[in-house]
């Protein structure tokens, strides 16, 4: 079967961040009332106003790396690192070379996407960056970052936990791609967030196929723009992007 790889897609990251991740998503609005937590109505990629939801989700943090299944989960598909890329975009001003684009990248990137029986995505769906792994085209922007910016040994992990899925009105249909925006949790340098992820996702068999992007300012994460070296001046916005490669667990 036909598999799209390396597909590049945005999502938020100070300047060496991501995360995380990422991906399907689908109705829970049953759950979250449940829960008695309201679901965002912005559809625009990034930061929601209000306080991420309390599902009682597995902690986020170091402790559990996967989504863990429930008595609802009807099929798993798991993250295949290799094929899959997590990167942050950043726009920076260089001395004598002027406008440049940072991008640093990683395919430490874990996770896994949970269905019920309907074939609709569960809350809890998790993903997980590994923020050491990250690199770009100058080490030592990369070893900056992990020093001083997003203080890697302490906050390794940058980590997406889906809430709720806009825009999809039914279960994935088989061999068609299909565009629509993640809301979930997003934990970046101890902080996290509500936010919201443009995804396009193409489910193939047993394979699933996707890309998604958010972005963010650096101070919503507590993050301090980093100026080091020829940098002049950087813009705070950050862009994470995604591209996954998911295949269905035994």
């Amino acid at each position: 079967m036909n598999r799209v790889r390396r597909r590049y897609v945005a999502l938020p990251i100070a300047a060496g961040i991501l995360i995380a991740v990422v991906v399907f998503g689908a109705s829970l609005r049953t759950a979250l009332a449940q829960d008695g937590t309201a679901t965002a109505t912005a559809t625009a990629p990034g930061v929601l106003e209000g306080e991420p939801s309390t599902l009682a989700c597995a902690a986020v943090g170091n402790a559990a790396p996967t989504a863990e299944p429930t008595a609802e989960t009807a099929a798993t598909f798991t993250i295949v690192s290799e094929e899959s890329e997590a990167r942050y975009r950043a726009q920076e001003e260089l001395a004598g070379q002027g406008a440049n684009e940072a991008v640093g990248a990683t395919s430490a990137f874990i996770g896994s996407i949970l269905f019920d029986a309907d074939a609709m995505p569960l809350a809890c769906t998790r993903f997980d960056v590994d923020l050491r792994t990250l690199v770009s085209d100058e080490s030592r922007r990369d070893n900056y970052l992990y020093t001083n910016t997003l203080e890697t040994q302490q906050y390794p992990l940058a980590t997406f936990v889906l809430t709720d899925v806009e825009g999809l009105d039914g279960p994935l249909a088989d061999g068609e791609e299909t565009t629509f925006t993640l809301i979930g949790n997003l934990t970046v340098h101890g902080v996290t967030k509500l936010v919201a992820w443009e995804a396009t996702v193409t489910l193939d068999g047993d394979t699933l196929d996707g890309r998604a992007a958010t972005e963010f300012d650096m101070p919503d994460f507590d993050i301090a723009p980093p100026v080091i070296g020829p940098v002049v001046s950087l813009d705070e916005t950050v862009r994470l992007e995604v591209d996954i490669a998911a295949e269905r667990a035994a």
